[in-house]
C-alpha cells in the first residue's frame, strides 16, 4: 500500500477559483514525487489540501489516502495528531515560516513535545540531534533566526519537519532564493534523508532540472490539474505534452548555443481558476492547439510505459505525440524565465 493517495482532489476556493482539479498522484516510501508548473497552477493548493491547511470555505471533495485513512473525513483531533507525525510541510520562505522571537531550538522542540509526549529536556535534545542530522551545530538550537543564513533556516525548516517522524514530508519550493551552492546542499540532504527513513517525498518547484536531477517522478500542473505524469528525467528531456515541453525549453542548456541566444518560453499567463476557458485549459497558449481543442477537454493517457499525458496530439496505443513537432514550443520571448 502506497504512504499517501490523491484520488480526484478538487479544490475550489469560496470565491469560486477551481485551484486543483481531479488530480491523481500516489508516493510511495522511499520515492520522491515533483510537482512542476507556473505560479498560479495549484501546486501549493494541493500541497495545503493534504493535511486541510486550507482557509475556512473552501470546498474539497475527492479522497487523500494517508497510510490507509482519509484526511478529509478525519476528525480534528485525528487531523492534528497526524500533522508533523504523518506528514510535514517545508513551507516556502524559511524566514517567513520560522518565529522571529523565539529560538530555534524551541521551535524544532515545540512539535516534539505535542506529538511525542517527551519531557522538555528530551525535547531540547532531539531538536540538538536533528540540528546535526541535517549538518547543523547542536549549539545552534540557541539562536534566532536572523542569526542564521537562508540556508541554515532552511535546514532548520527540514529538522522541524523531521521531529517527529513522519511517513511523507511535503517541501514546497525548499530551495526558492537560494544560492546555487546552497542549494545544491540542500538537494543532497533530502535525497539523503529520503534514502536512509524511506520517507515519501513530494517536492514543489516551478524548477524542472532540480525536479528532474532529485525526483524519481514528476507531474507538471496547469489550471489546477495534471497534465503529464512520467519519469522525472524522461519528461524533462521529452516532454509529450506541450505545456511540459515549454517549461523545459524555458531553461538553457548548459553547452546549448541555440537555448543560449534564443532562450524560449511561453507568452500569457495562465487562466484565473475563477474564469476557466473551455475545452482545454491549455489551448489560448498551445501553439499546437487544433480546433476541437477549443471545444474538448482532453483526459490523461497512456504517452509511454509509465507515462501519461493529456493532449489531442498524443495517440493512446503508440504512446508518443502525433503531430507534434521536435520544437512545438520554440516561441522567443522576452523574459527567457516567464513560465517560472
Amino acid at each position: 500500500m502506497s504512504l499517501l493517495e490523491v484520488r480526484d482532489l478538487n479544490v475550489t476556493y469560496a470565491g469560486g477559483a477551481r485551484a486543483v482539479r481531479g488530480v491523481d498522484l500516489t508516493v510511495d516510501a522511499g520515492r520522491k514525487l515533483g510537482i512542476a508548473g507556473e505560479s498560479g497552477c495549484g501546486k501549493s493548493t494541493l500541497a495545503l489540501a493534504l493535511l486541510r491547511l486550507l482557509p475556512a470555505g473552501t470546498r474539497v471533495t475527492g479522497q487523500i489516502m494517508l497510510d490507509g485513512e482519509d484526511v478529509l473525513t478525519m476528525r480534528w483531533g485525528r487531523v492534528r495528531a497526524v500533522r508533523w507525525a504523518g506528514a510535514s510541510i517545508v513551507f516556502q520562505g524559511a524566514m517567513h515560516s520560522l518565529n522571529a522571537v523565539h529560538r530555534i531550538g524551541d521551535q524544532i522542540a515545540e512539535p516534539i513535545l505535542l506529538h511525542r509526549k517527551a519531557t522538555p529536556a528530551g525535547a531540547r535534545r532531539k531538536a540538538g540531534e536533528l540540528l546535526e542530522h541535517v549538518g547543523l551545530p547542536a549549539a545552534r538550537a540557541s539562536a534566532y533566526p536572523h542569526e542564521l543564513s537562508g540556508g541554515q533556516r532552511q535546514r532548520v525548516m527540514i529538522a522541524m519537519a523531521l521531529a517527529c517522524d513522519p511517513a511523507v514530508v511535503v517541501a514546497d519550493e525548499p530551495t526558492t532564493a537560494l544560492d546555487v551552492m546552497i542549494q545544491a546542499q540542500i538537494l543532497r540532504l533530502i535525497e539523503q534523508l529520503v534514502a536512509e527513513q524511506e520517507l515519501g517525498l513530494i517536492m514543489i518547484s516551478h524548477d524542472l532540472a532540480v525536479l528532474a536531477d532529485t525526483c524519481d517522478r514528476l507531474a507538471v500542473m496547469y489550471a489546477g490539474r495534471v497534465v503529464e505524469e512520467g519519469p522525472a528525467r524522461q519528461v524533462y528531456e521529452d516532454a509529450r505534452h506541450p505545456y511540459g515541453r515549454a517549461l523545459s525549453a524555458a531553461f538553457p542548456r548548459i553547452g546549448d548555443t541555440a537555448s543560449r541566444f534564443a532562450p524560449r518560453g511561453l507568452p500569457g499567463d495562465p487562466p484565473d481558476p475563477a474564469d476557466l476557458p473551455p475545452g482545454c485549459t491549455f489551448h489560448p497558449r498551445c501553439p499546437v492547439a487544433l480546433d476541437s481543442c477549443a471545444v474538448e477537454d482532453q483526459p490523461l493517457r497512456a504517452a509511454g510505459t509509465g507515462r501519461r499525458a493529456a493532449c489531442v496530439h498524443v495517440d493512446a496505443d503508440a504512446g508518443v505525440p502525433t503531430a507534434v513537432g521536435t520544437d512545438p514550443v520554440a516561441v522567443e520571448t522576452d523574459d527567457a524565465r516567464s513560465t517560472t
